[in-house]
């Protein structure tokens, strides 16, 4: 049966791996620091300038939780609100590579690197994503790989 809300959406039969998905771009304000830190990540060097220029970041610094939830956030503008996307399954091998600073942008690349079929559930694929987030100056600041169920047109088919 097909879901009618993603009926118009991209299946797991369109997909391919080596398909590369270009993120736009965010500009992480101190603003957007300092609020995301306060809700969700309390450290001195995420809320205070002072305490942050002491530490080893050397400045106010992005939580990297936050810098996950951007990259995810732009990962749904670009790619998974045109996808059949049933959820997340999870994530492996997340590494902050440099922090994202005050006035940073960030953006980058996401990266099938797998399809599967799921062979309990015939009616989902399930895609693997590698993402490579950069700042503005091309410096890695997060990878990650993503597992994302996406719907299938015909789960009949074999996997």
């Amino acid at each position: 049966m097909t879901n009618t809300v993603t009926a118009d959406r991209r299946h797991f039969e369109d997909l391919a791996v080596g398909e590369v998905i270009t993120l736009g771009h965010t500009k992480v304000t101190r603003e957007m620091i300092i609020g995301f830190a306060k809700q969700f990540d309390p450290f001195p060097f995420h809320l205070d300038e002072a305490a942050a220029k002491a530490s080893l970041l050397g400045g106010l610094a992005s939580s990297g939780w936050q810098t996950g939830a951007l990259s995810l956030r732009m990962l749904v503008d670009s790619f998974l609100s045109t996808v059949a996307s049933a959820g997340g399954l999870g994530f492996r091998n997340l590494k902050w590579k440099n922090p994202v600073m005050v006035d940073d942008t960030i953006g980058g690349t996401v990266t099938i690197v797998e399809l599967r079929r799921s062979e309990s559930h015939p009616q989902w694929g399930i895609v693997t994503l590698d993402f490579d987030v950069r700042n503005q100056k091309n410096a890695p600041v997060l990878t990650m790989r993503l597992a994302n169920l996406v719907d299938t047109r015909n789960p009949g088919a074999q996997p």
